[in-house]
């Protein structure tokens, strides 16, 4: 059985890969957390500067807003692939997935609540 830090690492090193190939590109650093039936992923750097440009723009509110709807929007239609290498990675189902964006730092959350808890060895 894997440790509960192989299997943060398979998990984080599986996000990276699908922002890369799904988003465009990856994050500059991803550290993933298992907590119980928890698992919680932090991306930082995910901003492009294009997006960085528009969150910054004089009506920064409109800028803001559009930026995290579109992360939201795309990760939303990936949703159903990163069930998929959540449940090849820790053999559980996928109950629900949330995220947000900071536009004024860049980094994501993404949290999947699985079907039972996960007790890899510590």
């Amino acid at each position: 059985m894997k440790t509960k830090g192989q299997l943060e690492a398979e998990i984080s090193d599986a996000i990276v890969k699908f922002e890369r190939e799904y988003m465009g590109r990856g994050p500059e650093e991803t550290k993933t957390h298992i907590l119980d039936d928890i698992i919680l992923v932090r991306l930082r750097g995910v901003l492009t500067p294009a997006e960085k440009n528009l969150a910054c723009m004089k009506d920064s509110a409109t800028g803001r807003a559009l930026v995290k709807k579109l992360r939201i929007e795309l990760l939303e239609g990936g949703r159903a692939t990163l069930e998929v290498i959540i449940h090849k990675i820790t053999g559980r189902d996928v109950v629900s997935l949330h995220t947000d964006v900071s536009t004024k730092t860049g980094e994501r959350v993404i949290l999947f609540t699985l079907d039972s808890p996960l007790d890899p060895q510590a």
